[in-house]
């Protein structure tokens, strides 16, 4: 009979039920509901990044650059790469998995959340994998061809705020214009006036 206590006990504590219930301990403190982000047909179908959540992502994708670029550095004394080398450590940070990476919803706006992004609400759900490490790999690929590993690699050299510049500014950029992590303004039309 006390193995059958003794087993009933200890599971009934790993399931957080049983003696204290039962013995009257503390009562439970409120539990709070916190819901997932409610995501659209976009945002949970679409092979690609949705618009209000592009420099978010660009941003992350900068900041995984950067760290592997500086990680690769590292190994050889703080010196330049190689072209071979950093062409082969840009293909390896589009590559990652990108699994850290996922969206949490603030105040009724979805944004990006994972490492090198600002910190979100603590307590919020985040919606890991599904499509978001495919969509960062892709925009990742995208920004390499479009700009180049040359160009990436001497703006890294410069710093975080110009590979940041040349990957999410300018005219072109995820970030241009708009609010951060949100679509850029409609552009005039040339024969409005």
């Amino acid at each position: 009979m006390r193995p059958v206590l003794a087993a009933w006990l200890a599971l009934s504590l790993l399931a957080g039920t049983g003696a204290e219930e039962m013995c009257g301990g503390p009562p439970a403190a409120p539990a709070h509901s916190i819901p997932a982000p409610q995501l659209s047909p976009e945002e949970r179908l679409s092979p690609h990044m949705p618009e209000s959540l592009r420099c978010d992502a660009c941003h992350a994708i900068a900041f995984q650059i950067e760290e592997q670029l500086r990680r690769a550095e590292g190994k050889v004394g703080r010196k330049a790469l190689s072209e071979p080398d950093y062409v082969e450590v840009l293909e390896r940070s589009c590559s990652q998995g990108w699994e850290s990476y996922g969206v949490q919803e603030l105040d009724g706006e979805k944004r990006l959340a994972g490492p090198g992004l600002p910190r979100q609400e603590p307590m919020s759900v985040m919606v890991l994998g599904g499509p978001w490490p495919g969509r960062l790999s892709k925009m990742c690929h995208g920004y390499v061809g479009e700009r180049g590993e040359e160009q990436i690699y001497e703006a890294h050299r410069r710093g975080p705020a110009a590979l940041r510049e040349l990957l999410c500014r300018g005219e072109k950029g995820a970030c241009a214009g708009g609010k951060a992590g949100g679509p850029a303004p409609p552009k005039a039309m040339q024969n409005e006036l």
